[in-house]
């Protein structure tokens, strides 16, 4: 059964076009799903999970007060000439909070599996095959806390529209806290808005069509698997890609995304000739000037692609490739952020999912967010798994690993491409089994 919880009766407006980024991008996709596996607590914290559930709710309606814009419902303003603006309505419409028990599933059910059960994995998120756009009468948060036979999956969904990755970990963080027992948040959300210096009227996107918003993309069959990188193993791969391109600038990330690319385009099999696409979605707080605040409520994100064909990713090696993504990332300073959000301001388009190029890979997520300190009063998680929400072929989510400097990589990739990257020697040398 699902339950609301409600916040602070705060009123006014939030607009997600106000911030930097992706909220262009995703009205027409899935919404965000993240969710973490727990231990089960020992039998003295809550022998019958009775205050435990209560004790979630309950901290989650006092995260709600601080972050009321997620409490809220998208609203539309119609222009007369087939465009339309968003904006969240700080309506106190109230988050979804649903409780289930999952009899005989176990921990082990999900984590020690060779690929992840989606079937199972699935079950453990609310409003799934919901749109953001939707978010116009759905919640923006909801949250399903799913009883194991030994552990608790606490799956959670946000209006990807709303917020980004940095602001959905701010916000599970912020509900650890109160559920820990916390007086007043640690990091307390900075709702200000930001986008473009003498930007006060509303974005005006044009009106989707039927079609469009009917329309869902149903993905070819496809396996996810988690691939588990040491900090030892990482630091090896980081050593070879800058040894062989003779430099020090190649960061751990782009020689580990690297790595994982010449694998999947070695065992795709494509044509030497053929175009492969990389996308990594960069957060710019940090770059922007002054830069935003870590704190910030909203996207702050930008994709950036990188294009070679497929021979061009296997013959010259991993210290080029990653030169090149390297060199992609410095590319996206200020200015640049600034001129694609003038460009899109005059011109706003919505691509999809449907949209985008085959033999493309995206980078979504980051090893940088604070994953495993979301404890809720019983201990750390032990995993973090994805939702159902956006799934396609080359779709990479990448989690900061349980231990110190490793690194989760979740890879969507089709049967015969997964298990090719199994057999792949050079690429498993520095896979680790979880």
């Amino acid at each position: 059964m699902g339950e609301s919880s409600n916040a602070a009766a705060n009123r006014g407006r939030f607009s997600p076009s106000d911030g930097q980024g992706q909220a262009k991008a995703t009205a027409d996709q899935d919404n965000l799903q993240r969710g973490l596996v727990f231990h089960k607590p020992k039998p003295e914290y809550d022998p019958h999970q009775v205050t435990l559930i209560k004790k979630l709710q309950t901290s989650l309606s006092s995260t709600l007060d601080f972050f009321f814009p997620l409490a809220s419902r998208l609203a539309t303003i119609e222009h007369g000439d087939e465009t339309v603006s968003f904006f969240v309505d700080c309506n106190n419409a109230g988050a979804e909070f649903v409780h289930v028990v999952a009899d005989g599933v176990s921990v082990s059910d999900i984590i020690e599996q060779t690929y992840v059960p989606d079937h199972i994995v699935s079950s453990f998120f609310p409003l799934n095959g919901v749109r953001n756009y939707e978010g116009t009468s759905k919640p923006l948060v909801a949250v399903q806390v799913t009883e194991l036979v030994d552990g608790i999956f606490i799956g959670c969904t946000i209006n990807h529209a709303v917020i980004d990755g940095i602001s959905f970990w701010h916000f599970f963080n912020s509900w650890s806290e109160f559920s820990r027992g916390f007086d007043s948040l640690s990091k307390p959300p900075i709702l200000e808005r930001w986008f473009l210096p003498d930007t006060y009227s509303p974005i005006r996107i044009p009106f989707f069509k039927k079609e469009q918003l009917h329309s869902k993309f149903i993905p070819p069959p496809l396996k996810q698997r988690v691939f588990h990188f040491t900090a030892e193993s990482i630091a090896k791969l980081k050593a070879k890609a800058n040894a062989e391109i003779g430099t020090h600038k190649i960061s751990s990330l782009q020689a580990l995304m690297s790595h994982l690319w010449r694998s999947a385009v070695h065992n795709k099999q494509l044509d030497p000739d053929q175009e492969t696409i990389f996308e990594i979605v960069i957060g710019v707080r940090s770059r922007l000037q002054p830069p935003l605040p870590k704190q910030y409520l909203g996207n702050a994100i930008q994709g950036a692609n990188i294009t070679m064909k497929a021979g061009e990713v296997l013959e010259q090696g991993l210290g080029y490739v990653a030169l090149k993504m390297n060199e992609t990332v410095a590319m996206h300073i200020e200015e640049k952020l600034r001129n694609h959000l003038e460009s899109w301001r005059e011109n706003p388009k919505i691509p999809t999912v449907l949209d985008r190029p085959s033999n493309c890979f995206l980078l979504g997520s980051s090893p940088r967010h604070d994953v495993y300190g979301n404890d809720f009063g019983w201990g750390r998680p032990i995993a973090v798994r994805r939702g159902p929400g956006n799934k396609f072929d080359g779709l990479i989510i990448i989690f900061p690993g349980a231990e110190e400097g490793s690194v989760d990589i979740e890879a969507c990739l089709s049967p015969e491409t997964l298990q090719g990257m199994r057999n792949d020697a050079e690429f498993m040398d520095v896979v680790t089994d979880l």
